[in-house]
């Protein structure tokens, strides 16, 4: 498929360089924060004392506003345009972080979560609007796959951050502060876009609401494929972000090991992602891909709890990475070159809602079976869960050949 030329739809290519590099950059801010609570959170809750169940919940906080706004948030980008939501959700993310360091205890600990998951969830919304609006084909594939790439630098900067400002301070209110100013620079990127980006359209409710999204979901295979392919590997990535840390904790690994290992994951998500095209190239189209980053997610997942050497653990950590490379970014280029502009951003919704679900869920699910049976029982029985995910959408693919 041919790199599609600027047309209505897609506009030129100084306009659209400019606003993917300022999307990109708003986005790799919000994912470092994103990122650093991984590591600041779990530290800062144990030291309250947290069980496993309630590290589920703190976990599972952030997750809980996107799973019920993610499809109406969709229709407000739509109708407000990407910016101005960029914006908003800067403001919010601010407020949050803001509460993690002034409201003592579970309390701020909770609500900081809460409201960051709002923010992430507009910010990232947004953002993926206006870039699915730069492109189509191979040249949409190269935009999520760098785009991919520049949030993955976050990830890979984020823990090796938040473990080294914990292990000098011995305290986890400078990683806090830290994410202040990451959250200011994320709001000033997202002013600076411009053309489509501010773009509003008037669309009816009935084109972007719950029941909109519930039948596109029905009758669209390319929906169907991509919001069972993230929710699969968000799976995996949520129990990996969340929980890898509390393991190595176990392990009594130091906060700056735990930040190298948790930001490998991330970076060999970030090392993939530039070459997604010609990885999907080389494996033979996109439902090979798909089905291979599955695969490697359930693997890396699965052995987590049969070793409990660093080597070993950031080798499989490496597996998840490089599935969660190929999986995430690919998933939204089939939904984007699926479905109408009009329906784009609801769309986008609903597999962020797929995602939020599933990470509500996930460390949930994930609490419960630890306190059963350990990390022994409960990376390998979730790794399955995801392997699972991976059959089926074999299965699929084989019924339509």
């Amino acid at each position: 498929m041919k790199d599609s030329k600027p047309d209505a739809q897609h506009p030129a290519g100084e306009e659209s360089a400019r606003n993917f590099r300022l999307a990109c950059v708003a986005l790799t801010f919000v994912f470092v924060i994103y990122s650093m609570l991984q590591v600041t959170v779990p530290v800062y809750a144990l030291s309250l004392g947290a069980s496993p169940l309630v590290l589920g919940v703190v976990f599972s906080a952030p997750f809980l506003l996107p799973l019920l706004f993610a499809i109406p948030m969709g229709g407000l980008v739509t109708r407000w345009g990407g910016q101005r939501v960029m914006v908003m959700g800067g403001g919010i993310l601010v407020a949050g972080i803001l509460a993690m360091i002034w409201v003592p205890g579970y309390a701020g600990l909770l609500s900081g979560q809460l409201l960051f998951g709002l923010a992430q969830l507009q910010m990232v919304l947004a953002a993926q609007s206006v870039i699915s609006g730069l492109a189509s084909g191979e040249r949409l594939e190269r935009y999520f796959g760098w785009y991919a790439t520049w949030l993955s630098g976050g990830q890979v900067v984020g823990p090796l951050m938040a473990g080294g400002l914990i292990h000098l301070t011995g305290d986890t209110d400078l990683s806090f502060m830290t994410m202040v100013l990451f959250a200011i620079l994320a709001t000033v990127s997202s002013r600076g876009l411009t053309g489509l980006a501010r773009e509003r359209l008037n669309v009816d409710r009935s084109v972007t609401g719950f029941r909109a999204q519930a039948a596109l979901l029905g009758r669209n295979e390319g929906v169907q494929v991509s919001v069972g392919v993230t929710a699969a590997a968000m799976f995996a990535m949520s129990i990996h972000g969340s929980y890898m840390p509390v393991y190595l904790d176990h392990l009594e690994v130091s906060a700056s090991v735990i930040g190298v290992l948790v930001s490998l994951r991330a970076t060999a998500a970030m090392l993939i992602r530039p070459f997604m095209a010609r990885v999907i190239a080389l494996v033979g189209g996109r439902s090979v891909a798909l089905i291979l980053s599955l695969g490697l997610l359930a693997g890396g997942l699965a052995l987590l709890g049969f070793s409990e050497q660093a080597v070993m653990i950031g080798v499989f950590s490496v597996f998840v990475g490089v599935g969660s490379g190929v999986s995430q970014p690919l998933s939204m280029v089939i939904l984007a070159e699926n479905v109408d502009p009009a329906q784009r951003s609801g769309a986008l919704g609903m597999r962020l809602m797929a995602n939020r679900a599933v990470n509500f869920l996930a460390p949930l699910l994930f609490g419960a079976i630890l306190e059963l049976g350990g990390f022994g029982l409960a990376f390998p029985l979730t790794g399955a869960i995801v392997a699972v995910a991976g059959l089926v959408l074999f299965l699929h693919q084989r019924r339509k050949r």
